[in-house]
């Protein structure tokens, strides 16, 4: 248990810094570097002067067989520390201990970042009369000159020049990377000031009030022993963590990688790379995404292998991709399948494609890209025919519209991979997700943005079932999508509904939008149906026909649409959109015809605008 493996004590900020600077504490190598502002380090000192807490810092002791990160000295410490073997590594408190390093004991300019986050580079100084005048305001005393120690104005004028110790001795500056080795900076400020009583009063009360603070600073310290598993040093780091960039999985696997010369991260953003540059769909990919399709591939051939031994059901591993079940996965595991998922994700962004999702924000779930990818990677060419393809994009529309993505998701996951090709196969009945996999009719009232994924599922349902532009009578493919600039957009104007008297909760539902190009949009303006289509038609030189056969792709009857029937188009529109939805989960939803009729109760709440709204707003009002 975590519990009886850790120590929770008290060290001296003293003890910590002078450790790391002998390299004896050192930091996993995550291959990122953590850089506290300006402002922050100022405010960091200023704590430490007046005894205050900065927070705990975590240590995990070194030499453990379950946990083996590389280490990395401290940014400012000795380069020759990188050959000396660390007895501790910080996992909690990096930002903290690098920058009371760098100014309390760096032989050099501390690297920080400007309000603006520009890099910057920094000397620490303490005012000593001001640190004595008021401990309530310490750190207006601590001062942060630049690197070459000359403050300028804006005129450029010089306002500060503490670059030799005179200088400083004549501001009574006192420099904090001098903090624990004051005695010879005292004796050369007394020498300057000719032993001044007045000036020596005021140096051996600095002394008291300040220089002693730092010295018998304690920091609350928690080390985990060398006997905790890796999937526990991540959780209790998780917990405690309260140093600004949360660590997660990808992070320790980082570290635990690089202990076997394999840089993950390198590895990774370059497949990243390729992967968001080629396939928009994939922007929203995340790292611990990938790691999650590597982890049930690989739990999965291990689970395969012991079946085949002869273990019982029961016995073998169980596929998985949670956390401790990632941190398991070694560098050979990521070598054998890495370019497997790889080509797993272009293989879902091409899938996704095809059923109109272009982008990642109008993606449905992003986490349903991992069940996605490791699918198509287990099946391989079998993946490619068009009985395999009708049956992914069933599973897939079932987990849209049953909404069963979001939240803890890890369990299905792990299901899917093995019921999905097992059913593909023809080896199994329907995945559970399928099976679990329900949609109610009310639910379209309430699809009003894309904060909901069923929203942006229904979107790109109708343009993956041949809905064509009003006014262009385009298929939207790919190109369109982009060069037209396709997105959601009401079919009765919010303001003409507006003045019609309508519920919000009713005309911003999804029943009364569709995809429509920009240039359409803003034809359509806040106009009646009965004004606007006659406009388009003109406009696209076509007849009733051809219109009538553009809207009815767009599930929309046209005849109520020319007589500005709202309602009769309201629940004619709401039908069809049910029946696609059974169309594509091949699941039948039962009816409440009374929902979509005037007078209907319609919950108020409010999703929040869609950015297209508040520039259809601004144009509204410029027209």
């Amino acid at each position: 248990m975590i519990g009886a493996s850790f120590d929770s004590t008290k060290t001296s900020l003293q003890d910590l810094l002078a450790r790391a600077d002998k390299g004896k504490l050192q930091l996993p190598d995550f291959q990122r570097g953590w850089v506290w502002d300006d402002e922050r380090i100022r405010s960091l000192i200023g704590s430490v002067s007046v005894s205050f807490p900065i927070g705990a810092v975590m240590l995990l002791e070194t030499g453990g067989a379950h946990v083996r990160f590389k280490p990395r000295p401290l940014s400012g410490t000795d380069s020759g520390l990188r050959g000396v073997a660390p007895e501790a590594l910080i996992l909690d408190g990096q930002q903290r201990l690098t920058s009371l390093y760098q100014a309390l004991l760096g032989r050099e300019a501390v690297e920080t970042r400007d309000q603006k986050g520009k890099p910057i580079r920094r000397w620490y100084y303490l005012d000593m009369k001001k640190a004595l005048a008021n401990a309530d305001e310490r750190e207006d005393a601590v001062l942060s000159v630049p690197e070459d120690r000359v403050v300028k104005t804006f005129g450029g004028e010089i306002a500060l020049d503490v670059s030799t110790p005179e200088r400083e001795y004549a501001e009574d500056l006192f420099p904090a990377n001098r903090i624990f080795q004051s005695a010879e900076w005292r004796q050369a400020y007394n020498k300057y000031w000719n032993y001044a009583p007045e000036k020596i009063q005021l140096y051996d009360a600095f002394e008291r009030e300040v220089i002693k603070r730092f010295e018998q600073y304690q920091v609350p310290v928690i080390e985990l022993k060398k006997e905790t598993p890796k999937e526990a040093v991540c959780l209790v780091f998780e917990r405690v963590n309260t140093g600004g960039v949360a660590l997660n999985v990808f992070e320790l696997l980082t570290a635990s990688f690089a202990a076997d010369d394999f840089q993950l991260r390198d590895d990774w953003e370059a497949r990243e790379k390729r992967l968001k540059s080629r396939h928009p769909v994939l922007a929203s990919l995340q790292n611990d995404d990938f790691l999650q399709a590597i982890s049930l591939l690989v739990s999965q051939e291990r689970r395969r292998a012991a079946l085949t031994t002869g273990r019982a059901e029961h016995e073998a591993p169980g596929i998985s991709c949670k956390r401790k079940d990632i941190l398991r996965l070694e560098v050979a595991d990521w070598k054998a399948w890495a370019d497997s998922v790889e080509e797993g994700f272009v293989r879902a962004a091409r899938f996704l494609h095809g059923q109109k999702i272009f982008n990642a924000r109008d993606l449905p779930y992003r986490t349903q890209l991992v069940p996605l990818a490791a699918i198509f990677v287990d099946l391989g060419k079998d993946g490619e025919t068009d009985g395999t393809q009708q049956k992914i994009a069933r599973w897939y529309w079932c987990g849209v519209f049953g909404e069963l993505y979001g939240g803890a998701i890890e369990t299905r996951l792990a299901r899917d991979l093995p019921e999905v090709v097992a059913w593909i196969r023809g080896e199994a009945t329907e995945p559970v997700t399928i099976r679990e996999s329900s949609f109610q009719a009310g639910r379209l009232l309430t699809l009003r943005t894309r904060n909901s994924a069923a929203y942006k599922g229904l979107y790109a349902l109708l343009m993956r079932d041949g809905a064509h532009d009003f006014r262009t009578g385009v298929p939207i493919d790919a190109q369109t999508f982009y060069d037209d600039k396709v997105d959601i957009h009401h079919i009765f104007p919010e303001r003409w509904c507006k003045g019609a008297g309508l519920h919000p909760g009713v005309y911003n539902s999804v029943i009364n939008k569709t995809a429509l190009a920009a240039r359409t949009n803003r034809q359509i303006g806040g106009r009646a149906p009965s004004e606007y289509l006659p406009a388009i038609q003109k406009a696209a030189g076509i007849d009733d026909a051809r219109l009538n056969q553009i809207l009815e792709s767009h599930a929309i009857n046209p005849d109520h649409l020319r007589n500005d029937n709202f309602w009769a188009f309201f629940a004619a529109r709401a039908e069809a959109l049910l029946q696609r939805i059974e169309t594509a989960t091949g699941k039948a939803i039962p009816r409440e015809p009374a929902l979509f009729q005037a007078g209907a109760e319609v919950e108020t709440y409010d999703e929040g605008p869609e950015e297209w709204e508040k520039e259809q707003a601004i144009e509204d009002v410029v027209s």
